[in-house]
């Protein structure tokens, strides 16, 4: 029974029992709706404007729900399982979200039929473990047996739903040399691929297919100055965090001056103090100097003069990845502990030449030949700044997913397959159990069929139909032992059927599938245990004291 009660003691208004239930419910179910059509290779996309008119276009499930502004508690939640997947995984956003608010929906009808919460979530808790040991053991095939095409296909997997989708031969082979042109082997000697180390670059113009990739970290900004030479090798590099401008006195420091011809000297004392700091530099042997701030344009002579390359207001994390690519320090002050400035050269990073390069109609540099970890960088080209962003954002799904299988090195067929095969062997598993769980643990088994289902719908397939055919495959698959293969039975959505996807190439990361389950039934009992919701009012008289 739910009662409103305006509490005497508190200010607010509290809900209690089925009615937050149900509240929460439907707010998830509608944030899922939200992103349900933008599921699968023939998904549509979003346009989102936000208040000042700013437009972006995408399927990207996380950056959808980013960009709504959701007022919901719970539907927060998802909003933050969303990005979440999106941290660890880097794709399956939607289908997480998807999964959760379906889940949410039958735990709600449970409950309405007198079956306590606590029953429902310790069904699901039950049904998560075992789906995932499903996933390891039986539904995972290690990438070995399927060599250098299934990053390939991995990546086209990743990117079918996204609006470079018809390209996805070409951008899948980028993606797949540019992770493994990053790889790198950490002091504990397992391998690893840092793909904050693939800088991506949009530039306007030519077509999609015109995107390339390079080898070396670009810098999306020119020279400072014309005079400085186009290329210095082998490049010595430094980092600074700071101004080069004309020193300042710190606010609320005083100069009483009696004599006006101290004035002269005062300001020459200032001008002398920056070129004393790039005399440093130089002296220690640096011959490119990135810097996040300013350089005054008296400054850029001395640079121009000794022949070297000085780029100015260069991003944060731009100066970061160069600073680790290059076995840089970045340094935010020249203060040592004397109170003296000095600069070490071994603050220096190193790389085999730096230059400027014209790409599209920007200067960029391009460090190359990197010290530490190789750095490469994606050039991507299209028709508007829509297009552009939004391949961004599919290149760093597919890189992230491309990441995941090497680093895992084991897949599962794509395209339904996982969540039928879960659903068939889950409703057999709730059979077998005596416990209350049993009902729990066979809407799960349902809820998981949520991801076909929608897959289908999207492509305007007849999914009621598909669904049926794709289950019966798997329980044969799972009932007899000659028909093993079978398991890896999904939907094909170009042509309305069922087939084998890991021989046709539809495959994803075995991890991305566990963590979605996983996250999934976390944020949906998250949900499910709220029975009680308290909305505090704010005080008005407190305002005034203020």
């Amino acid at each position: 029974m739910a009662i409103n009660v305006q509490a005497p003691d508190i200010s607010g208004e509290r809900q209690s029992g089925q009615d937050v239930r149900t509240q929460n419910v439907v707010a998830c179910q509608a944030v899922a709706n939200i992103v349900k059509s933008s599921l699968g290779p023939v998904g549509l996309d979003k346009m989102l404007v936000d208040d000042i008119g700013d437009v972006t276009i995408t399927n990207d499930g996380a950056t959808i729900l980013k960009m709504l502004e959701v007022e919901h508690p719970a539907a927060k939640v998802l909003v933050e399982l969303a990005e979440l997947q999106d941290r660890e995984v880097g794709d399956g956003t939607t289908s997480v979200v998807i999964i959760a608010a379906e889940l949410l929906k039958r735990a709600n009808d449970l409950v309405r039929n007198k079956i306590h919460p606590t029953s429902i979530i310790s069904g699901y808790r039950l049904a998560m473990r075992e789906a995932c040991k499903y996933v390891d053991e039986k539904l995972a095939v290690k990438v070995e047996k399927l060599g250098k095409d299934s990053l390939i296909n991995c990546a086209k997997t990743s990117m079918s739903s996204k609006l470079i989708g018809g390209d996805s031969d070409f951008f899948a082979n980028l993606v797949v040399e540019a992770v493994q042109a990053v790889k790198m082997t950490n002091a504990r000697g397992e391998v690893k691929y840092p793909i904050k180390g693939i800088n991506i670059l949009k530039a306007h113009g030519k077509s999609a297919r015109d995107s390339y990739l390079l080898k070396g970290y670009a810098l999306n900004t020119g020279r400072a100055a014309q005079g400085m030479p186009l290329r210095v090798a082998p490049a010595r590099i430094a980092c600074l965090d700071f101004n080069l401008q004309k020193t300042k006195m710190q606010m609320g420091v005083q100069v009483l001056v009696t004599d006006p011809r101290e004035l002269e000297r005062i300001r020459q004392r200032e001008a002398d103090m920056t070129k004393e700091r790039i005399e440093k530099l130089l002296k220690a042997g640096a011959n490119v100097v990135l810097t996040t701030k300013g350089i005054d344009d008296m400054a850029l002579k001395y640079f121009v003069e000794a022949g070297a390359i000085a780029v100015r207001r260069v991003r944060k994390e731009d100066l970061r990845h160069v600073a680790k690519a290059t076995g840089a320090t970045a340094v935010s002050t020249f203060a040592d502990m004397e109170g003296e400035e000095t600069f070490d050269s071994s603050l220096l990073g190193y790389a085999d030449e730096v230059v400027e390069e014209r790409i599209a109609d920007d200067d960029v540099i391009m460090i190359k030949g990197t010290k530490t970890t190789s750095a490469v960088s994606l050039i991507l080209r299209g028709a508007n700044d829509f297009m552009l962003d939004e391949m961004d954002r599919a290149l760093h799904d597919a890189l992230c997913i491309v990441k995941r299988t090497l680093e895992s090195n084991n897949v599962v067929a794509g395209g339904g397959a996982v969540e039928a095969a879960l659903s068939v062997y889950l409703e057999n598993l709730a059979i077998t159990l005596g416990s209350r769980e049993q009902l729990a643990i066979a809407e799960f088994a349902e809820a998981l069929l949520i991801i076909p289902k929608v897959l289908a719908v999207n492509a305007a397939k007849d999914a009621t139909e598909l669904v049926a055919k794709l289950r019966a495959y798997h329980h044969t698959a799972q009932t007899k032992a000659d028909k093993k293969h079978l398991s890896s039975m999904g939907l094909d959505l170009m042509k309305g059927i069922v087939r084998n996807n890991l021989e046709a190439g539809v495959i994803e990361p075995a991890m991305s599938k566990v963590k979605i389950i996983q996250f999934a039934t976390e944020a949906a009992i998250t949900i499910l245990r709220i029975d009680d919701m308290i909305k505090l009012v704010k005080d008005e008289n407190q305002n005034d004291e203020d």
